[in-house]
């Protein structure tokens, strides 16, 4: 009998390994790829987020000419990138950290002369995504609500008093203001005043950030009433804290 009282988590240890592992395949082949690309063969690069700006020579980061925007530099100077006439996987890293980041090469990392498909920060929410979906694979469970099954990574015995006092919403909030705040303000501070992150801070705070959605995606996945047989007294919880529906309690 496993803590919330059903047989085994068999199903726990497998969504934990799917989001942690296919976030440890981005991660990898985020330096993998530059790797063994030739070098020097991805330029620094200037882009926008939630847009391609180099699928193609003619896309929008190598038309750029103007080096004082705010948004892109003048890409000639630097030489033109078009990740579509890279080998397929190449070209798929490359794209979704085209699409997905700004691709900053003054927030990048390179690797044999070539710029990583993503910047450092995204490296860490990638590092961060990776152990939140391990960690829940060593300690998840399906306790009934998203909530109570992101709570399930930490020890039972930590959660006694927050069952007690049900306490659960208030303790989840905090922990996502803990490790998402750090990330925001820095994130934020720099796009309003003239500091400048560092790779280190910008790692530093990406990390936690990815680790708190890690787990919470993988909790969402997780939390299924319906192999309770959609009864929630068969929820064990710490404490021996048990659910009761709404119109028990009132009886």
């Amino acid at each position: 009998m496993e803590r919330n009282g059903l047989q085994n988590r068999t199903r726990e240890k497998k969504i934990g390994l799917w989001v942690g592992g296919v976030s440890l395949f981005f991660l990898v082949s985020f330096f993998l790829v530059p790797f063994y690309l030739p070098e020097n063969s991805v330029p620094e690069l200037s882009g926008r987020a939630n847009t391609f700006d180099y699928f193609s020579e003619d896309s929008w980061g190598n038309t750029q000419t103007n080096s004082n925007s705010e948004v892109g530099h003048n890409q000639s100077e630097y030489g033109l990138f078009a990740w579509k006439d890279l080998d397929p996987y190449a070209a798929f890293i490359y794209g979704f950290g085209d699409l997905n980041c700004h691709n900053k090469a003054e927030r990048s990392w390179e690797i044999n002369g070539n710029q990583m498909p993503v910047c450092v920060r995204d490296v860490g929410i990638f590092l961060g995504l990776t152990l939140g979906g391990f960690l829940f694979s060593r300690r998840g469970l399906n306790r009934w609500t998203l909530r109570d099954s992101f709570l399930s990574i930490l020890p039972d015995r930590s959660l006694e008093s927050t069952y007690q006092n049900n306490y659960r919403t208030l303790v989840v909030t905090g922990i996502s203001v803990l490790m998402v705040l750090p990330m925001a303000i820095d994130g934020f501070t720099q796009m309003l005043t003239s500091y400048e992150s560092t790779s280190t801070m910008r790692l530093i705070t990406g990390t936690p950030f990815g680790l708190f959605i890690g787990a919470f995606l993988s909790s969402s996945f997780a939390a299924r009433p319906l192999l309770f047989d959609k009864n929630p007294g068969k929820v064990a919880l710490p404490s021996g804290s048990k659910f009761s529906m709404v119109k028990d309690s009132e009886e």
